[in-house]
């Protein structure tokens, strides 16, 4: 999976909102919540997002993948080239930092994002 396919995902998760911030990030959220963050160029290799708990430690232990900057208490990890990750793997993480953050929303937030 490439950066751009990795967007196309994250912009096809329901109530899903892109955003730039600090000038050069490139920011999807839900319900105002990050769940990834790259780079706005499209020539831009790494990706940043949320994964579960206990995946924290076993990705950050592969080589490509490492604690996000700023976010790795919040067990973030920043994948610095995404051809160290399958397109399923990829797909399934960035799908599980969307399902993280939206289950940390409002229920009142949760039912008006499903419709």
């Amino acid at each position: 999976m490439n950066i751009k396919q990795a967007k196309t995902l994250c912009r096809t998760f329901p109530g899903a909102a892109e955003d730039t911030k600090w000038g050069a990030d490139l920011v999807f959220s839900v319900g105002t919540k990050m769940f990834a963050v790259t780079e706005l160029d499209d020539k831009a290799k790494a990706i940043s997002f949320k994964v579960d708990d206990e995946r924290f430690l076993e990705l950050t232990d592969r080589p490509g993948i490492i604690p996000a900057p700023y976010l790795a208490r919040a067990k973030w990890v920043r994948v610095e080239d995404l051809k160290t990750l399958s397109d399923a793997e990829a797909k399934e993480l960035l799908t599980r930092s969307y399902e993280l953050v939206f289950g940390k929303l409002t229920k009142k937030l949760q039912r008006e994002i499903q419709g």
